[in-house]
């Protein structure tokens, strides 16, 4: 059983799971390309922004097995192929606990109002259900990131790519430029250690016709 976490850094937060998979020998080699001289933020920001443009943003690569959640698994894609926000979240919490840095995944229901017409054509809904972030305990605090947008997306949707210094929240952007909604959070989750994927799925059932009609997600392992 998948347990929500609370504020306590527990051993779990710093040691590999099914999901992340942080002492995988792929894993622990592209982490420790990012090692910064200038101590963990410095890292943690250098990784950021690796995981977040090497690995294009792909709500489309999803999959209802167990096995297909796992940072080793997304480690190995091309640029090209990519992953949706459960894929990096997890590679970016993987890559943190390889280098001695605690982190933990967040889940929450959100909409996002530009560029999903057809996703949501699909899912039939416009709430994007378990879009997932990822939280590092840097300077004795908790700290959230998303890597989940590269920067040719957001150029695409005409928003600024979301930028991370390591002390900061950085969950989403609120409005585009012009003052337009992009993306609004209406349900939390909370923290795991891992992805909690028996939850997941059953909100997925819950939330959207498409995944009880057996038509999404296309990608089935």
């Amino acid at each position: 059983m998948v347990t929500r976490l609370e504020g306590a850094v527990g051993p779990e937060l710093l040691s590999p799971n099914a999901s992340v998979d942080s002492d995988h020998p792929l894993v622990v080699e592209y982490a420790r390309r990012f090692v910064s001289p200038e101590g963990a933020v410095a890292t943690a920001v250098a990784l950021y922004g690796a995981i977040r443009d090497g690995f294009r943003y792909n709500p489309y690569e999803v999959s209802l097995a167990p096995e297909a959640y796992r940072a080793s698994e997304v480690v190995q894609r091309s640029k090209a192929r990519g992953g949706h926000c459960i894929d990096k979240a997890l590679l970016f919490a993987a890559c943190a606990r390889a280098l001695g840095i605690p982190s933990r995944l967040h889940f929450a229901n959100v909409r996002n109002h530009i560029g999903t017409a057809r996703l949501e054509a699909m899912l039939g809904t416009d709430l994007l259900v378990f879009h997932g972030y990822t939280e590092l305990h840097l300077e004795g605090r908790w700290v959230a990131a998303t890597p989940a947008f590269n920067v040719e997306l957001c150029a695409l949707l005409k928003v600024p790519p979301l930028e991370w210094d390591g002390r900061t929240d950085s969950v989403f952007q609120a409005f585009s430029p012009e003052g337009g909604r992009f993306m609004e959070y209406v349900h939390d989750y909370g923290a795991f250690a891992e992805v909690p994927h028996a939850l997941m799925v059953s909100e997925w059932e819950k939330h959207y016709p498409a995944v009880r009609a057996g038509t999404w997600p296309r990608v089935n392992a």
